[in-house]
């Protein structure tokens, strides 16, 4: 998944959806990157797109980008 600005989505971003929404990137089945608390064997089967933890509906999964304008605030080197 990209953002508006073509950066590739990675696990631990911190990110603005619809510029008013706020989450954190803790799954990227994209690049096959999964948090300790969202493990691969539990999550994989979504197969595309990001799980992210959202401050207005908790985790809600991405496929992709087209329905919504996201925007990296943060990149985290560590999750």
């Amino acid at each position: 998944m990209l953002y508006n600005d073509g950066t590739e989505a990675r696990l631990g971003d911190e990110i603005t959806i619809s510029g008013t929404c706020h989450g954190k990137v803790v799954a990227c089945m994209d690049r096959a990157e999964y948090s300790p608390a969202y493990p691969e064997a539990e999550w994989a089967y979504l197969k595309v797109g990001v799980l992210v933890n959202t401050d207005f509906a908790g985790l809600v999964h991405y496929p992709d980008s087209a329905q919504e304008h996201f925007a990296l605030v943060k990149r985290n080197a560590r999750v």
